[in-house]
């Protein structure tokens, strides 16, 4: 567990550091947020604020991903070294987050509040989201287990959804398409919670919280080991204990983070930083098996999202009626005129209130089990 402590200090202090120094450059350099005009009149004076903050996280958790294992192998050349699933998650991390970044780049080389067409941005997305899950499921290690299951999981994998063949689970197409469908989601749904002065990064820390708590016990209650009281308890997860280490690194990145992000902002954290945290949510909830779970620990980002596709939805049939007085939901309660600050630590409870109850209903299944 040694590891787990070197990658959050490490993390923390690259964030905490790193952050007002990436200030400085994007000042300088004049990459400044552009504000929409139809939004809350008071987010106006934010006009200007770096934007791109997403970049030293994702460095950040690269890095001290990288040298947390180096340290592992200078204090024993025998430790096993970055897993499969770990460099499976930073490859989806990344990935979603070089997507963002051009988005972000071009919002402020256009001077304009929309960056890439949104179908250019959903390609892209989806080409690292395939390559993800096909490669998600290859790569067995010794006992033939691979990052990703097939099948549809909970708090385990569910053999009774099998939508395919019998025992061949969703196949590698459907699971391909479901993989990107929760990809999607997570990504879209943790940009739109990206509204408000740490909102986002604030909820995105308990999430990652929990998983590295979901990841430390997925690894001592783990199939083969001694310590598990019986097999019909055990977790069947390939890497659950770098899965961890990169939990706790997210959570650290993004405490440093939050330390400049928090209102008033000294910087946004942009699309580069929403979807690499919401690829990173999605790529815990696909390979430590807990597809269906992460709809409740991320429940406030699934809130949010479906505050907008109600919108949209009413607006459209309704013929031009609203439900909220402007969607996503948080702008909603500012418009009500709750001051910005209410609103996040607010949403930030919700958000901890939702991740409780999705760790209170995976030891459940566990207790079940016994």
């Amino acid at each position: 567990m040694i590891a787990l402590l070197i990658g959050t200090g490490l993390a923390l202090a690259f964030a905490m550091i790193g952050t007002p120094l990436f200030i400085r450059f994007l000042v300088k350099k004049g990459y400044g947020q552009i504000i929409r005009d139809d939004g809350p009149t008071t987010h106006q004076v934010k006009r200007g604020t770096p934007t791109m903050g997403g970049t030293i996280v994702v460095g950040a958790v690269v890095a001290s991903y990288f040298i947390t294992h180096l340290i592992l192998w200078l204090l024993n050349p025998s430790s096993e070294g970055p897993t499969a699933s770990g460099l499976l998650m930073i490859f989806l991390m990344v990935g979603q987050g070089l997507v963002g970044f051009l988005d972000d780049f071009l919002k402020i080389s256009n001077q304009r509040s929309l960056g890439l067409h949104a179908k250019g941005k959903l390609l892209g997305q989806a080409v690292i989201g395939i390559a993800f899950a096909i490669m998600a499921l290859g790569f067995p290690d010794s006992n033939g287990l691979t990052p990703a299951s097939t099948f549809i999981s909970f708090a385990r994998d569910i053999p009774s959804l099998n939508l395919a063949f019998a025992g061949a689970g969703l196949g590698v197409v459907l699971f391909v398409i479901w993989s990107n469908l929760i990809i999607a989601g997570t990504t879209n749904g943790v940009n739109l919670t990206d509204g408000l002065d740490g909102l986002a990064t604030g909820a995105a820390i308990l999430v990652f919280g929990a998983y590295a708590l979901i990841g430390v016990w997925q690894t001592s209650q783990s199939c083969g080991s001694r310590k598990i009281p019986s097999e019909a308890v055990c977790y069947e997860v390939r890497d659950p204990l770098d899965l961890s280490l990169i939990a706790v690194i997210m959570f650290a990145a993004l405490i440093g983070f939050l330390w400049w992000n928090t209102a008033p902002a000294k910087i946004f954290m942009g699309d580069t930083g929403s979807l690499a945290i919401g690829g990173a949510m999605a790529g815990f909830a696909i390979l430590s098996r807990t597809e269906i779970l992460l709809f409740i620990i991320g429940g406030l980002f699934v809130l949010i999202t479906l505050s907008v596709i109600i919108q949209v939805g009413f607006f459209k049939l309704s013929k031009g009626k609203r439900v909220f007085l402007m969607a996503p939901l948080q702008h909603h309660f500012e418009l009500k005129g709750w001051a910005e600050v209410t609103v996040v630590v607010r949403f930030w409870i919700l958000a901890g209130l939702m991740v409780a109850v999705g760790l209170g209903a995976f030891y459940a299944e566990w207790i079940v089990r016994l």
